[in-house]
């Protein structure tokens, strides 16, 4: 596969992610956290049950691939699915965002750690440009003409807001060790068939406390944008934006690859600029520039050297 085929890839998926992640929360309004994953896991099912199929040239998979498809399931579907959405509901998309932009970091440092992959100059400066660029972004989204208010009805008399800010620390943690799991995987098994196997399981994890959530729910006062959104939704984040990553991770390095995380954010502001009224200020365009600076340093070719 083309390198840039693979960059494109990845760049598209975190896209899909920003646009999905933005447009979540209407969802969440309407549909209980534990009921909206349920449903998101059975619409990717549904549009992917045929790559379930084992194909011919594939060869058996080991008990120790099966446990990393669950993990793969467990940290990137089911923990990061049910953080992210908590911890929106509970924080400012503001706040989120901040902690959101440590990503690419902590792919790096998980990378070192279990691939050991080596992390070049390169690589490093596009991963601070990335988490500065996008750090800056997001602050700057505050109004300081807005009063900060602190509600302390959180578990254990913590704030909501920091409740809510450490569950989306976590599922940043989740989400690198997705990039990182996900490389070992595509060494042995296709993109399609890891997006659905690890759809299965997200779906079989989060049944029960669908079921739960849908005993006492009523579909009937859900409008149709909403369904239609909600497909969007289930399709984007169970069969799309997985596919591309998987994609993309046969080639590129799974450090180099946590660079393209900033297109989530990014593109997740866009989102609110063209469809939510929202407006960008100069220091935020120059924050963009910054975190694209970054993924340009992370997936230029490096020098090659000259045969003696």
């Amino acid at each position: 596969m083309s390198r840039w085929w693979a960059y494109a890839s990845l760049g598209l998926s975190m896209a899909l992610v920003g646009s999905y992640v933005a447009l979540s929360k209407p969802l969440v309004l309407v549909f209980p956290v534990f009921l909206l994953a349920w449903m998101r896991f059975g619409i990717g099912g549904l549009a992917m049950w045929r790559w379930l199929r084992k194909p011919a040239n594939e060869a058996p998979m080991s008990s120790h691939t099966r446990r990393l498809l669950f993990l793969e399931s467990f940290l990137g579907n089911f923990l990061f699915s049910i953080c992210m959405l908590f911890g929106v509901s509970m924080t400012t998309a503001v706040a989120a965002g901040v902690v959101m932009s440590s990503i690419p970091a902590v792919v790096a440092v998980l990378s070192w750690l279990f691939l050991r992959e080596r992390i070049g100059w390169r690589s490093a400066a596009g991963i601070a440009c990335a988490a500065i660029g996008i750090g800056l972004f997001s602050l700057q989204k505050a109004d300081p003409g807005m009063p900060v208010l602190t509600d302390t009805s959180g578990l254990f008399g913590i704030s909501r807001s920091l409740l809510g800010n450490l569950l989306v620390f976590a599922a940043v943690i989740c989400e690198a060790a997705y990039v990182v799991i996900g490389k070992r995987l595509t060494d042995g098994l296709s993109p399609k068939r890891i997006s659905a196997i690890i759809n299965l399981w997200g779906f079989a994890l989060v049944t029960p406390f669908g079921i739960w959530a849908a005993w006492q729910f009523d579909f009937g006062a859900v409008q149709a944008p909403i369904w239609g959104l909600l497909v969007f939704y289930g399709l984007a984040a169970s069969m799309w934006t997985v596919w591309l990553w998987m994609t993309g991770l046969k080639t590129v390095p799974a450090s180099q690859a946590g660079v393209f995380t900033v297109m989530l954010p990014v593109s997740a502001a866009a989102i609110g600029v063209l469809f939510m009224g929202e407006r960008l200020t100069g220091v935020q365009v120059v924050a963009f520039g910054i975190a694209l600076l970054g993924l340009v340093l992370a997936t230029l070719p490096g020098r090659r050297a000259h045969a003696g």
